[in-house]
């Protein structure tokens, strides 16, 4: 058997990442988890990375009106096993219930600084003179 030699995720890797970003937005979505910071935030889950063994799982995810991410990101930590186990009746068909570690989405803030950029007075003038060259 020939191993891949990208480190591009495989097919399998992304449609069970789907699968438990998922399963987790629904055990939050429930309110299963009992934390009081957990259940008064609303919490977005953009994206779930597998490990090639799909035994970790990587859950980056975006609380939304929470100054502090962190303590957010922490009691995720904290209820991780918690979270792992209220995947299983969604997930039965795994051989291995991953393990689930959630990070800081920081996609959006990434996003925001190209725009910024995109829109600042610098680049504003340098498309104005280039379409002044076209003509």
């Amino acid at each position: 058997m020939t191993r891949a030699t990208s480190s591009a995720p495989s097919q399998r890797m992304l449609r069970v990442g789907e699968q438990v970003r998922a399963a987790i937005t629904q055990v939050l979505q429930r309110g299963e988890v009992r934390d009081p910071l957990l259940e008064k935030t609303v919490i977005s889950i953009s994206e779930v990375r597998m490990s090639p063994d799909l035994k970790h799982a990587t859950a980056y995810v975006t609380p939304l009106g929470v100054k502090d991410h962190e303590a957010v990101i922490d009691a995720l930590n904290r209820n991780s096993k918690f979270i792992r186990g209220r995947l299983g009746p969604q997930l039965r068909q795994m051989k291995y219930m991953p393990d689930v570690r959630f990070r800081d989405d920081t996609s959006f803030d990434n996003y925001k600084k190209i725009d910024d950029l995109l829109r600042s007075p610098e680049v504003a003038r340098d498309l104005s003179a280039e379409d002044g060259d076209e003509q």
